[in-house]
């Protein structure tokens, strides 16, 4: 759901749950900048409460897209949305280093990005992440796949 596209909590919910979603992201950015972190609580809360418990909401903290990349302030906004009765929480893009501070400073479920030819998502795991987002990661491997198999096909072949 990205940052909700300037919908109100209630109609997000709405709109979640006539497409029979169970669940969403809700990034604490937009066009490419940091939301203030309190009032993007403030906003995740109304959408808790809209939602009740009909929905998982996984609070994405974009820190390490645009911020100072440190586990501190990644865990200082994790838990503002936490807070706010967010379900999971995302650190989008951190580092796999990063992953044990992360998940032991906050207080719910850890939420980490596969990337194809980066940690597995068991490694993920035993670093902390008790969520795994493959993201666009299984279409670019899939992509890389079919790449490399058709310049195999063509070099059987003796074509390009």
């Amino acid at each position: 759901m990205e940052a909700g596209y300037g919908l109100a909590p209630t109609e997000i919910v709405e709109r979640l749950l006539a497409a029979g979603a169970v669940g969403c992201n809700l990034e604490d950015s937009i066009v490419g900048r940091l939301k203030d972190a309190e009032q993007h609580a403030e906003w995740l809360s109304e959408v808790s409460i809209a939602a009740g418990d009909r929905l998982v909401l996984n609070a994405r903290v974009d820190t390490f897209l645009f911020g100072d990349r440190s586990a501190e302030t990644a865990v200082k906004r994790a838990c503002l949305y936490i807070d706010a009765d967010a379900d999971v929480v995302y650190p989008i893009l951190a580092p796999e280093e990063l992953l044990p501070d992360l998940a032991n400073g906050v207080s719910k479920p850890l939420n980490a990005l596969y990337r194809p030819g980066n940690a597995s998502p068991s490694r993920l795991g035993s670093l902390g992440a008790a969520r795994v987002t493959f993201g666009g990661g299984l279409h670019l491997q899939a992509a890389t796949d079919v790449t490399d198999l058709a310049q195999k096909i063509g070099q059987a072949y003796g074509t390009r």
